[in-house]
């Protein structure tokens, strides 16, 4: 598993690689100071785990995740404490609290492989998202990891998207056209300018005004599809 190590104390980044030296399966491909550096590696290597510190100058380590369309696994490290209630909220792998202790890192990995045998890994970098991925949704004090196989439907609310999942509808910063491109069309479907539905959500399909469908989805919730995407829709749902 290739591993990128973001922590702004030059330190801490050499004591983590010494731990993580008799790991085989941990293969360390860089190491980054600050959320910028991090994103630039980030976007040529496409690391598959990051070692990543909470607290650093400029950006924070969740507004890093915030940046990511397709966001790795991640195991948290930082020295203070109090974010460890947010750390956990936001379902990430693991969280160290530095120093590291060897037994406590020993625990991360024994996670991270339980997850690998769990989860059907792909190296392709310009793959789109799928159920199987996850993104980093951030909202006020409050963030999480938020499987795709969770999402029901995105929404744009002008320049932003409200990720409807479990009882949550967070905003994150970007537009439905960009996302579109990103996610998977076997799984997602663009229903109209304001929505995209997963299709693994839909319960009924009903006609509606002017040629369009309503969807209802698992849970309650209703989205139009348009009468230009219906023809589309009703193919893909071999309707």
């Amino acid at each position: 598993m290739r591993a990128l190590i973001i922590d702004d104390e030059r330190l801490a980044r050499k004591e983590l690689t010494t731990l993580l030296e008799e790991y085989d399966q941990i293969e360390i491909i860089g190491e980054a100071a600050n959320a910028d550096e991090a994103i630039e590696i980030i976007d040529e290597q496409n690391p598959d785990l990051l070692f990543l510190d909470i607290q650093m100058p400029g950006k924070t380590g969740f507004e890093l995740l915030e940046q990511l369309d397709d966001v790795p696994k991640v195991i948290f490290t930082t020295a203070y404490d109090e974010f460890a209630l947010k750390a956990f909220e936001v379902n990430a792998l693991d969280y160290l609290l530095k120093p590291i202790q060897p037994d406590r890192l020993k625990d991360s990995i024994a996670k991270l492989q339980e997850v690998e045998r769990k989860v059907k890994s792909t190296d392709f970098k310009d793959k789109k998202l799928g159920l199987e991925d996850q993104v980093f949704v951030k909202d006020g004090d409050r963030c999480w990891f938020v499987s795709l196989a969770n999402v029901r439907v995105f929404e744009s609310d002008g320049n932003y998207i409200k990720v409807y999942f479990d009882t949550n509808r967070p905003m994150i910063h970007k537009s439905l056209n960009a996302l579109d491109e990103k996610l998977d069309p076997r799984s997602f479907f663009r229903a109209s300018r304001k929505h995209i539905v997963n299709l693994s959500w839909v319960e009924t399909i009903e006609p509606w005004f002017n040629g369009g469908l309503m969807v209802k989805l698992k849970g309650g919730d209703k989205v139009e599809v348009s009468r230009r995407q219906a023809a589309k829709f009703k193919d893909m749902m071999s309707l």
